[in-house]
């Protein structure tokens, strides 16, 4: 008897006992989970006093966390915990559908805005990332959230509660890393256009062999802005100094890290940095990134006022619509798309 190709790994999962071949990394590519280290964190950044009287140290903080590590994690950030834990609750509760409730969100179509896919690019990838997503347009609000999955029935509104709490959040940021580079406050928001608002929640079910493959593999990130929430389960990794260290959740905190765009407007001084998922063979993990982006037709070029002779411009303007194209046929590898803009 044929047996049916299953198109999600949630369902594969539960029928296979080792890593499918299509899913093993070659050998020079794997995660080598015994030299993850542990001991270096990332800063942790108390948000409270941005709109206060230690308004000038926290913007410092993120300048420097900006510049020395690309990501920091955030606390006292203004999203009440009843708005995580609802968000976190209707995504496990997504995953955990019956396979004919969930594929009808699916698609391998990369321009649909709402979407169910697995793996990252199933038409250009060699080797696939052992991961499920549901992908989601959510800017502007109205514009997409009647293509939302409407199972589970609480879904749509704990997710659009969640996306309006994350984009004041990143509007927040971008305006507090804009002033850290000595730029105007609104100059990065002005900079993007009419924005855009992606977010993904990622389902990486427990691997029988997890050094032998990525949740996601080593990538920066093509947007402005990635605000990443983390479950209680770890896998987020972060290159630092040549070595890869594992971020562990803290409950109720954000992990943010500056994207591709903010490197370019920053003409360098800031750096996208690279980033992975692991998988491990006990616990399914939940993580849902928003992704703060440009509009399509938004020109993105270095910020004149940090151009002069000593530091000229890097990149060349083009607009995010060339970036991402180029972005998504390439796939996630650890060469930046950032070299093919570079005067």
């Amino acid at each position: 008897m044929a047996t049916t190709i299953k198109p999600l790994l949630t369902d594969l999962v539960s029928t296979v006992s080792s890593v499918p071949p299509n899913y093993v990394r070659p050998e020079s590519d794997r995660p080598k989970l015994n030299e993850v280290t542990f001991d270096h964190s990332i800063p942790l950044l108390d948000l409270q006093g941005l709109h206060g009287p230690n308004h000038s140290s926290v913007i410092k903080e993120i300048g420097e966390a900006c510049q020395n590590n690309g990501f920091f994690q955030v606390k006292n950030h203004g999203i009440s915990p009843e708005v995580i834990d609802k968000m976190l609750h209707v995504s496990k509760e997504f995953f955990h559908l019956p396979e004919s409730e969930r594929l009808k969100n699916y698609s391998n179509d990369p321009m649909k805005t709402t979407r169910l896919s697995t793996s990252f690019n199933v038409k250009t990838e060699n080797v696939s990332s052992w991961r499920d997503y549901l992908r989601l347009h959510c800017f502007p609000l109205e514009d997409y959230v009647h293509e939302w999955p409407t199972n589970p029935p609480s879904f749509r509104e704990a997710a659009a509660d969640y996306c309006k709490n994350t984009r004041g959040l990143a509007l927040r940021l971008l305006e507090a890393i804009s002033e850290s580079l000595g730029l105007e406050r609104d100059y990065m928001n002005s900079a993007l256009g009419k924005h855009a608002q992606h977010m993904a929640i990622n389902c990486y079910p427990p691997c029988p062999e997890p050094e032998l493959t990525y949740g996601l593999p080593a990538h920066a990130d093509p947007n402005v802005i990635t605000i990443l929430l983390q479950a209680d389960v770890p896998g987020l990794q972060v290159l630092k100094d040549g070595k890869w260290s594992a971020v562990s959740p803290i409950p109720y905190t954000f992990i943010v890290n500056i994207g591709d765009q903010i490197q370019v407007v920053s003409n360098d001084r800031y750096k996208s940095v690279l980033h992975r998922a692991v998988v491990n063979c006990k616990e399914e993990r939940i993580s849902i990134p928003t992704f703060y982006c440009p509009s399509p037709d938004a020109v993105m070029r270095p910020a004149p006022q940090l151009i002069d002779d000593d530091h000229p411009p890097l990149y060349r303007s083009y607009s995010y619509s060339e970036y991402y194209q180029k972005f998504w046929k390439r796939g996630l590898n650890a060469e930046t798309c950032l070299d093919m803009f570079k005067i």
